[in-house]
């Protein structure tokens, strides 16, 4: 998967601006504010997935404008392709090759790119919650069967909950507690195995990953917080013990008002030499941590799909020492790397590829 050009008008602060695109790295460099990041955020928006800033379409159209277009001209494996955004106050528009799609959407699967900014920070610093989205987020994009199964794992925790609040009311409501426990044993148990076969996976790459971005002088590792993360449990084996889990937790249940095991309270435990990185990784351990996590999903999609994804950057190399930075700027070589930073030094470091000066939502 490669972008060739990409041409963005009223788009955030940028007024109008297009560049052809290094297969390889391409630097975008500039002062904060000057628009770095919203280039990022419009190649990201072609894989058919809603903003990493979680912005709404209105947010897009640059002030006092009607309308905002970003276009893309990529390839992958198979054909040059053609897509294009238009934002209005009315309408979003979407094309393909000329074709209009009935939403973004539609792209999911057309074009792949994997996206890390600050903001993914998060998977190593805040609360189990962060993770558990990282990870089914992953897994929804590469696998549509998994995406139904959590939701219906989340509309049949809802119901046990709320039973779990009305059973006061009345004894009668006792006997339904089986058949949810059951129900929401069934879902977990898909969950809980497509998550340990995904970071079976992500362990594997990430680790890789980490190794050369600390030039092979720390050891990273990612596991399911689970006693049962054994690989090699069946989905049947796995409903087994989600059931009797849940048999075990009941009379703490039925006293709290809610549901205390499942895949919604599952963590994943991230470790640079055997400890926490969430505890005592200092802050450019903590970026490595994030960055090979992301790097790693996009092997997993490579895997996955066949096309390998473009990497984008957003100000990744903050907090990170001269080594670390040479390896994401001269390290990263199988795919094609968009990355934004502030200090123009870091761009003479780079062997190869493209770089651009960003000054006021303009390239110079």
């Amino acid at each position: 998967m490669t972008v060739d050009s990409v041409s963005i008008k009223n788009f955030r602060n940028i007024t109008d601006l297009s560049f052809s695109a290094h297969d390889g790295v391409n630097v975008i460099y500039g002062e904060n504010a000057q628009g770095k990041t919203n280039i990022l955020e419009s190649i990201w928006l072609f894989t058919g997935c809603k903003s990493f800033r979680g912005a709404k379409d209105a947010e897009f159209i640059k002030f006092g404008e009607e309308f905002a277009k970003i276009q893309l001209d990529f390839k992958d494996k198979t054909r040059e392709k053609t897509s294009e955004i238009i934002f209005s106050e009315k309408k979003k528009t979407v094309k393909q090759n000329g074709v209009e799609l009935r939403s973004t959407t539609e792209l999911i699967g057309t074009f792949y790119a994997v996206i890390f900014s600050p903001i993914h920070l998060s998977l190593i610093k805040d609360g189990p919650s962060a993770r558990r989205k990282f990870l089914d987020t992953a897994l929804c994009e590469i696998k549509p069967g998994y995406a139904e199964n959590l939701a219906n794992y989340k509309r049949a925790l809802i119901q046990r909950n709320a039973l779990l609040k009305d059973l006061h009311m009345s004894s009668q409501l006792y006997d339904l507690l089986d058949s949810w426990d059951d129900q929401l044993a069934r879902y977990s148990a898909v969950v809980i195995n497509e998550r340990l076969k995904y970071l079976e996976m992500l362990s594997e790459y990430s680790k890789k990953i980490y190794s050369g971005i600390s030039d092979n002088k720390e050891c990273f590792s990612v596991e399911y917080s689970r006693n049962e993360a054994d690989k090699s449990i069946s989905v049947r084996d796995l409903y087994l013990k989600e059931l009797e889990l849940l048999k075990e937790v009941r009379k703490e249940d039925i006293i709290n008002k809610t549901t205390s095991v499942g895949p919604h309270r599952d963590d994943i435990l991230i470790n640079i030499n055997g400890v926490s990185a969430r505890s005592f990784a200092s802050q450019g351990q903590q970026r490595s941590c994030a960055l090979a996590l992301k790097l790693g999903e996009s092997e997993i999609i490579e895997k996955v799909t066949g096309e390998v994804p473009v990497a984008l950057l957003d100000d990744v190399m903050s907090e990170l020492d001269e080594k670390r930075q040479d390896y994401i700027l001269n390290h990263i070589n199988d795919r094609q790397v968009f990355l934004t930073c502030c200090d123009p030094s870091q761009v003479l470091r780079l062997c190869g590829g493209k770089s651009f000066l960003i000054k006021g939502g303009e390239l110079k």
